[in-house]
C-alpha cells in the first residue's frame, strides 16, 4: 500500500469515528433528558444537550456532563434522594452506554469488533497511562480498517491454499490442497471433505 493509502484508509476510519461517536454522543443525551424528566430536574433538556456534547471527550467529559444535574438537583430540592437518583442516573447511563451502546455503534458504523470497543482503553491504558486512554477511542479502529483495506488488495484466490503455495512453492508437497478452505459437506451423519466428494 502507498502512502497515499494508508492516509485515505486513516482518514475514512477517523470520519467514521466521528459519525459514530455523534451518534452515541445523540444517544446518551437522550437518556439524559429522559432520566432528568423521570427526576424533576429542573432545565433537563439543557444539561441533555450539555451531556451529550461533553460525551464526545473522552473519560472526563461524561464526568463533566454530572456536575450540572448533581448540583441543581442539591440546590432545588435541598435532599439528599434527588442528588442520590442523578448519581444512579448517571451509574446506568455509564453502564449502558459502556457496555451496550458504544460497543454496538462502533461495530455497526465504524466495524469496529465488540471486543476491541471494550478492550482497547483497557490494554491501552495499561500500556501508556494518561495518553493510551485518552486517545484510544480514536485509534481502535484503525486496526480493523486496515486488515479491512489489506483483505481487499488481496487476489480472489488469496483464501485458498494454492494461494499459499505460489507463495511457498518448496512447502507444496507437504500441504493437502483443499479448494478455497470450505468447510466440510455434511450429509447423513457423515462429514465428507471436498477433495473426496
Amino acid at each position: 500500500m502507498s502512502f497515499g493509502d494508508h492516509l485515505r484508509t486513516t482518514g475514512s476510519a477517523l470520519k467514521n469515528w466521528a459519525v459514530a461517536q455523534l451518534q452515541d454522543s445523540l444517544a446518551v443525551g437522550a437518556l439524559w433528558l429522559v432520566g432528568l424528566y423521570v427526576l424533576h430536574i429542573p432545565w433537563a433538556p439543557v444539561w441533555a444537550v450539555l451531556a451529550a456534547l461533553l460525551q464526545i471527550v473522552p473519560h472526563l467529559g461524561p464526568i463533566l456532563g454530572l456536575c450540572g444535574p448533581l448540583l441543581t438537583a442539591a440546590i432545588t430540592w435541598r435532599d439528599w434522594q434527588h442528588p442520590v437518583g442523578v448519581l444512579i442516573l448517571y451509574a446506568v447511563i455509564a453502564a449502558l452506554d459502556g457496555l451496550l451502546l458504544q460497543p454496538y455503534i462502533m461495530r455497526r458504523t465504524a466495524r469496529v469488533p465488540v471486543w476491541a470497543s471494550i478492550f482497547a482503553p483497557i490494554v491501552l491504558g495499561i500500556l501508556w497511562p494518561f495518553w493510551g486512554v485518552l486517545l484510544a477511542p480514536p485509534t481502535r479502529h484503525l486496526p480493523a480498517f486496515l486488515s479491512l483495506r489489506h483483505r481487499r488488495s488481496l487476489p480472489a484466490s488469496s483464501t485458498s491454499l494454492e494461494f499459499l503455495d505460489s507463495r511457498f512453492p518448496k512447502y507444496e508437497s507437504q500441504v493437502r490442497l483443499r479448494p478455497a478452505l470450505l468447510p466440510p459437506i455434511h450429509r447423513g451423519g457423515i462429514f465428507y471433505d471436498h477433495s473426496t466428494t
